[in-house]
């Protein structure tokens, strides 16, 4: 008698446990659960790739190896510049004598070209928000003398600039000559090594190759 009860008892409860309110949703089977969450992660990396490829992040990715070959360039190019200093900054007039009689003359211009003041398709122009750019791309152990190196390029390259910009006058200015050209064309040189030497600086850390 206490084995039929407990018989009962049981089929009444799985009875209970099976029953829905009228109106109510069924709960879902084991089976449409595994497929629902398969469903979820088909989108989730569906969803992903989209955004991978999507025109923001491939224009981002593309200004990103845009930025880190035109700070190599720009690096290389001072380096050429400092090595072939005396033929980069003398200019020869073929057939035209210059004010003191001689064919060539020492001439800043192309310190301003190759530190990116005179064009805007030049590696360096506005080198120094080129490389705030890639500040993500920073180790972390790095960052202050990444944000240094940017400074000193900032400060040194401007200083060059407005060395060469004086010395274009040199000798249009009382007591100028070609003396004072390739006085202030040198000292504009000793800027250019520390911004040649920035730019390196920040190539390590962004382990990148000149």
């Amino acid at each position: 008698m206490n084995l039929l009860r407990l018989v009962a008892a049981a089929s009444a409860v799985a009875a209970c446990a099976a029953w829905v309110a009228p109106g109510a949703n069924p709960p879902p089977r084991p089976e449409a659960v595994a497929h629902g969450r398969r469903d979820f992660l088909t989108r989730l990396v569906v969803g992903s790739a989209a955004l991978a490829s999507s025109p923001t992040v491939a224009s981002a990715a593309s200004q990103e190896q845009k930025d880190k070959e035109n700070i190599v360039k720009g690096y290389n190019r001072l380096q050429y510049l400092l090595d072939n200093w005396e033929e980069e900054t003398t200019v020869c007039k073929t057939g035209q004598e210059t004010t003191f009689g001689d064919k060539c003359e020492r001439t800043p211009i192309k310190v301003m070209e190759y530190l990116g003041f005179k064009s805007t398709t030049d590696p360096l122009y506005l080198a120094d928000k080129t490389m705030m750019r890639l500040k993500d791309s920073v180790p972390g152990d790095r960052e202050v003398d990444f944000y240094e190196a940017i400074d000193a390029f900032s400060q040194n390259a401007e200083e060059a600039n407005s060395m060469a910009f004086v010395s274009s006058w040199g000798e249009a200015n009382p007591g100028g000559g070609k003396d004072r050209v390739k006085l202030f064309i040198e000292r504009s040189k000793k800027n250019v090594i520390v911004s040649r030497d920035s730019l390196k600086t920040v190539l390590e850390i962004l382990d990148l190759k000149p």
